[in-house]
C-alpha cells in the first residue's frame, strides 16, 4: 500500500493575495486623499498670508507710514471727502520751511504717490504704490494722519488701516 504524503507549498493563494492588494490599495488612496486635502488646506492658508493683495497692502503700509513720519506737523491737507492726503516736509535739514511734498491719492483703482516742490509747485516724480484699490479714505487730525485701504483682486480682500504721527516740526 502507498501512504499518501501530506506536502505543504509555501506562498499565499490567489484569495489571500486578492485581499491584500484591496487592503493596500484602500490604504493608499486613503493616504493620497489626505494629502492632496493637507496640500489645498496649505496653498489656501499661504495665499491669505503672501497673497498678492496682502503684500501690496504691507507695502502701502510701509511707505505711507514712512512718508508721514517725515513730514512737518505744522500743515498737511486732507480733500474734503477724504480722497487725497498732502503732506509737507523738508528736503534739507538745511531747510527752515517745508519745500517738498507728497500727495497721496488713487485713480484707477491704482494709490499713487505724487512727489513734488512746494514753491514754485513742480511735480518731480508720481509712483504707484499699488494696485487693485476698491476703497481708499484718508483722515488727518492734530498732528496724525490715518489711511484705510481696502484692495480686492477678485478672489481675496484686505482692508489695511493705519497711522502715523508726523515728527518735524
Amino acid at each position: 500500500m502507498r501512504s499518501k504524503r501530506l506536502t505543504f507549498r509555501c506562498g499565499f493563494t490567489l484569495t489571500e493575495l486578492a485581499i491584500a492588494v484591496v487592503t493596500s490599495v484602500v490604504v493608499m488612496v486613503g493616504i493620497a486623499v489626505v494629502l492632496v486635502d493637507g496640500m489645498k488646506g496649505w496653498n489656501r492658508m499661504y495665499n491669505r498670508a503672501y497673497g498678492d493683495v496682502v503684500t501690496d497692502s504691507y507695502v502701502a503700509r510701509r511707505l505711507f507710514d514712512t512718508e508721514v513720519r517725515k513730514a512737518s506737523r505744522e500743515r498737511f491737507a486732507v480733500a474734503e471727502d477724504g480722497s487725497s492726503l498732502e503732506i509737507y516736509y523738508y528736503f534739507s535739514a538745511a531747510s527752515t520751511e517745508p519745500d517738498r511734498y507728497a500727495h497721496f491719492y488713487t485713480s484707477d483703482a491704482d494709490l499713487n504717490v505724487e512727489y513734488g516742490i512746494l514753491e514754485p509747485r513742480e511735480t518731480l516724480r508720481v509712483q504707484t504704490v499699488c494696485g487693485n484699490v476698491a476703497n481708499c479714505a484718508f483722515m488727518g487730525q492734530g498732528r496724525s494722519a490715518q489711511m484705510v485701504l481696502t484692495l480686492d483682486d477678485g478672489s481675496q480682500t484686505v482692508t489695511t488701516v493705519t497711522s502715523a504721527v508726523m515728527h518735524n516740526q
